[in-house]
């Protein structure tokens, strides 16, 4: 078994971590769509802080038997630049937080993509992260897109894009986890 894949499998618990912080965004999304602003760029910067600091512990662990550690250390650079951008600017218009996220998403979601391509021939159940990578393109694409939409559209996008996004992560979780055992 590959180091990377031995690392990833070792530490399949932090890829279930990110997948359920992710459903719970989603489903806190999804069952209050009303909330304001402010609330919404609370909750989404507490995520994206959290998965950002999971990141860099990724990329940490990573370090020494992987050259390209430093993609998961820039995603979870941004994931915390942007959640502490939503926590501590809350004033900052809906238009640039829509635009901030799309960001974030098309370029976390390119960085799963090249990580389970990287990985296609090491591990089975790579689709999770393709996937995970392509649904995280596809939101940021439709925010980009879609930036004048209302409140509750962008709660009810944000809410299911989260959703499928942390099922996609917690089943590569469980398909690491049964490599880690075996």
């Amino acid at each position: 078994m590959d180091d990377l894949v031995r690392m990833m499998a070792a530490n399949w618990w932090m890829v279930l971590l990110r997948g359920i912080a992710a459903v719970l965004f989603g489903i806190i999304a999804l069952a209050w769509p009303g909330l304001t602003v402010y609330v919404l760029l609370l909750t989404f910067g507490a995520y994206a802080v959290f998965d950002g600091i999971l990141a860099l512990v990724t990329g940490y662990q990573r370090r020494k038997t992987d050259e390209r550690w430093w993609a998961w250390g820039l995603e979870g650079l941004l994931s915390i630049a942007i959640g502490l951008m939503a926590l501590f600017w809350t004033e900052a218009t809906a238009l640039a937080f829509i635009i901030w996220m799309a960001i974030w998403g098309v370029i976390a979601g390119v960085f799963r993509i090249v990580a389970a391509i990287r990985l296609r021939h090491e591990i089975d159940g790579e689709w999770a992260l393709v996937l995970s990578g392509v649904l995280l393109v596809m939101w940021g694409l439709l925010m980009a897109m879609l930036p004048a939409a209302g409140l509750l559209s962008i709660a009810w996008l944000l809410g299911i894009f989260a959703v499928l996004i942390g099922i996609t992560l917690i089943a590569l979780s469980l398909r690491l986890r049964k490599l880690n055992a075996g």
